[in-house]
């Protein structure tokens, strides 16, 4: 569930999307008030958005309110492999391509509405790869590393250390419900502030956050680094390790 400071924006033939997706779906906002003139002569068609960003790609679908699929689009994005059982991905091309399906999917309702029509996106859900982990600076928006992805096993490391000191994997299921893995994001974030440059030097500091792929979304959704909200939900905070 995203929260968003402005619910009922006006621009061009789109209603009720966010501040920050006019900004990057429209350009600027001042057509607001000259759009807002004719909104009553058309029909509104109100749509629910959901963005699923997943290992290989990125998708926007675009739901009106009989759950019917009114239009969609889909992006690609690199998979990176430093090493043999290392795999990355770029947050900023994740976040870029979630822009471009925006962009595309709106457009595509658009041009199948009609001029007689407005968009009015409603809501945005996101569902996503679930356990890959991502650091950033939260006064610059910029990621501190690449995201290591959930099927990443660099951390094997770690993960036989600790199994070796309290002599199972499952010491810390009664805690968090796990066992200890490579597969989750804690220690995928242990691997990041031992190794990464500048990750622990910034945790101290106190600009650096971190979170799974739907939180690096949510945040620069609703603002970045201009107050964007730093949340996740328990079906993600979960896989974490920390929860």
């Amino acid at each position: 569930m995203l929260r968003f400071v402005q619910p009922a924006v006006h621009v061009g033939r789109v209603t009720s999307v966010p501040v920050v997706f006019s900004a990057f779906l429209f350009g600027r906002t001042h057509t607001f008030f000259a759009a807002r003139n004719f909104s009553a002569l058309r029909t509104k068609m109100e749509l629910i958005a959901s963005i699923d960003q997943g290992t290989q790609s990125t998708r926007c679908v675009l739901y009106d309110k009989q759950a019917r699929v009114v239009a969609s689009a889909q992006l690609e994005h690199k998979q990176i492999f430093p090493k043999a059982g290392w795999c990355e991905h770029d947050p900023l091309e994740i976040w870029s391509n979630t822009k471009e399906v925006l962009r595309h999917a709106v457009g595509d309702a658009l041009t199948k509405a009609g001029p007689q029509h407005e968009v009015h996106v409603r809501a945005v859900g996101v569902t996503n790869q679930r356990e890959t982990v991502v650091v950033w600076d939260r006064h610059t928006g910029r990621p501190l590393h690449n995201a290591i992805v959930w099927l990443d096993t660099r951390t094997k490391p770690i993960v036989d250390e600790i199994v070796a000191k309290f002599g199972s994997a499952d010491h810390f299921r009664p805690l968090v419900g796990l066992p200890v893995n490579t597969y989750f994001s804690g220690v995928k974030l242990k691997w990041l502030l031992d190794n990464a440059p500048g990750v622990k030097e910034a945790v101290e500091s106190g600009s650096a956050i971190f979170g799974t792929i739907d939180t690096w979304l949510i945040w620069n959704l609703t603002g970045g680094a201009s107050g964007g909200v730093h949340v996740t939900d328990v079906t993600n905070a979960n896989r974490t390790m920390l929860m």
